[in-house]
């Protein structure tokens, strides 16, 4: 009998490699880093389900030619505390990081609460500040509201 192939993900020039998202969650990332934007050029990868001794299962999301910026980190964050982000740079790992989720979180999601001021069309930015860590929960530095389901608030 034949040994499997195995089917590798092929290398990127430059871009950035999203590493340990849990399981199931490389699709709202992919939405989070809006790919849709990307140049036709840039090679996109998505490996689902994938082994991993740390995390028992995993996604991993590579995207050439983009580096993601603070916004889209902390927004990853937030669903995917445990991803990593790699920086590759001629075929190379240039620099590799855990995600951080910082004490306040500005712009990346909307207030579930309907009459806060950040949902009432005046020129002010959602801010959050992180009420607790794990799990995460967010509180709105304008309203109080706690939020700890992030993906339908995502901006």
């Amino acid at each position: 009998m034949a040994a499997p192939r195995e089917l590798k993900i092929t290398p990127i020039r430059n871009g950035t490699v999203i590493d340990h998202i849990g399981n199931g969650l490389s699709l709202e990332v992919l939405r989070i880093i809006g790919v849709g934007d990307l140049d036709k050029d840039s090679t996109v990868s998505v490996a689902l389900h994938v082994r991993s001794q740390k995390m028992g299962w995993k996604d991993i999301v590579k995207v050439e030619n983009m580096e993601l910026s603070p916004r889209k980190v902390n927004a990853i964050a937030l669903i995917a505390p445990t991803a990593t982000i790699s920086i590759i740079r001629d075929y190379k790992v240039r620099e590799k990081r855990p995600v951080d989720l910082p004490e306040h979180i500005v712009g990346v999601a909307r207030c579930p609460n309907p009459n806060c001021i950040t949902n009432r069309g005046e020129p002010v930015e959602s801010e959050f500040e992180v009420a607790r860590r794990r799990p995460v929960v967010l509180r709105c530095v304008y309203c109080e509201r706690q939020m700890d389901d992030f993906l339908a608030h995502l901006i």
